[in-house]
């Protein structure tokens, strides 16, 4: 049983079938939010962006959503393989001090993840930002009327409004949140984001850390990041609400690939959309898209039968230790992920991939 399975739109396939994959034909890198669904990806990302890119001469842009924003700003580091190690066992072994039978209240997690971003990004915010050819954007999402600021009772009701606006159209969420994008300045994103209200604004090494931060505030859980350096007054959370998996017009490219390491092998426009199973289908904006996604048959073979996901923070509770040792077990075993993709790409044969549906 294989481990990885490739999937890939019209255009992406042909190319697959008549040339391979080879790193020259990648211009853009998109990350998933999805807490720690992301750590599976992890060893397939040391190996992409440790070893198998930098064959490449080609400009690469890394937009990231939540741990995807963290993992494709860890990609940007000299190197990007033990930084991309790093992420993984910071990820593991994170623990919050709280009171016996009580969480973490959500300004500790918040405090503490910000300071271990801080020393894993922002101290090296001169490194990342001028990495040759590796160009770093950061989706965030900004809070509107009631969500401008985070409050007791403004907060859920904004969210409230939020996701009854986005039931009834996608881009009705627009009234509530607006995508902000911190981009390199060195290089515009490769495709237009007409889909849905948004803005871009320079990534610094004075923003980094903070947009970073804000892209991983899953609301209540997290505190939002307020009033960004750069960026327009306000609150900013998690990039998965308005991106949860970068459903964006990546067909508008000029040219080349995106090639997209994925926990799923669907993408889905926005978090509040999980719900609506039509806005989960494929669309002529991934025609150039390569997804490498784990087999569903695969994940059952893993610790629990799936990936880790976030609900293990409440099953293990305060057994720190055995959640550890599950997730440390399913990365191991990730590995087959990245052997696999190496064994597709050698010798520039062709690759017969799954249709996106």
């Amino acid at each position: 049983m294989q481990a990885l399975q490739i999937y890939a739109g019209d255009a992406a396939r042909r190319h697959l079938r008549e040339r391979g994959l080879r790193p020259d034909d990648v211009r853009v890198i998109p990350a998933a939010a999805g807490g720690p669904k992301g750590l599976v990806l992890n060893p397939l990302d040391r190996f992409l962006f440790g070893h198998w890119l930098h064959k490449s001469v080609q400009p690469l842009h890394l937009i990231g959503a939540s741990i995807g924003a963290w993992r494709m700003a860890s990609a940007c580091r000299q190197d990007a393989d033990s930084a991309l190690a790093e992420l993984a066992d910071d990820y593991v072994t994170q623990h919050y001090e709280h009171a016996p039978g009580r969480p973490p209240t959500a300004r500790q997690v918040s405090q503490t993840f910000g300071r271990t971003l801080q020393a894993r990004l922002g101290a090296h915010a001169g490194e990342l930002l001028t990495a040759p050819g590796r160009h770093l954007h950061v989706l965030t999402s900004r809070g509107r009327h009631l969500l401008r600021r985070e409050g007791r009772l403004r907060t859920p009701l904004g969210y409230l409004g939020a996701y009854l606006a986005n039931a009834a159209h996608r881009r009705a969420l627009g009234l509530w949140m607006e995508r902000v994008v911190f981009s390199d300045p060195r290089a515009a994103l490769p495709f237009g984001l007409s889909d849905f209200r948004s803005r871009q604004v320079p990534l610094t090494a004075d923003n980094l850390a903070s947009a970073v931060l804000a892209s991983c505030s899953i609301p209540f859980w997290l505190e939002a990041v307020h009033d960004i350096t750069g960026g327009p007054r306000g609150a900013y959370w998690d990039g998965g609400i308005t991106d949860y998996h970068l459903h964006l017009n990546y067909a508008s490219m000029p040219e080349g690939l995106v090639l997209y390491p994925h926990f799923s092998a669907q993408v889905v426009p926005g978090w509040m959309d999980k719900a609506w199973k039509h806005r989960h289908r494929a669309s002529p904006w991934l025609s150039n898209v390569v997804v490498l996604s784990p087999n569903p048959e695969w994940v059952k073979t893993l610790p629990n039968g799936k990936l880790p996901d976030r609900d293990d923070f409440k099953a293990y509770g305060d057994d720190l230790a055995g959640r550890m040792r599950v997730w440390r077990q399913a990365i191991g075993e990730a590995q087959r992920l990245a052997d696999e993709f190496s064994q597709q790409v050698q010798a520039d044969r062709p690759i017969e991939a799954l249709p996106l549906a």
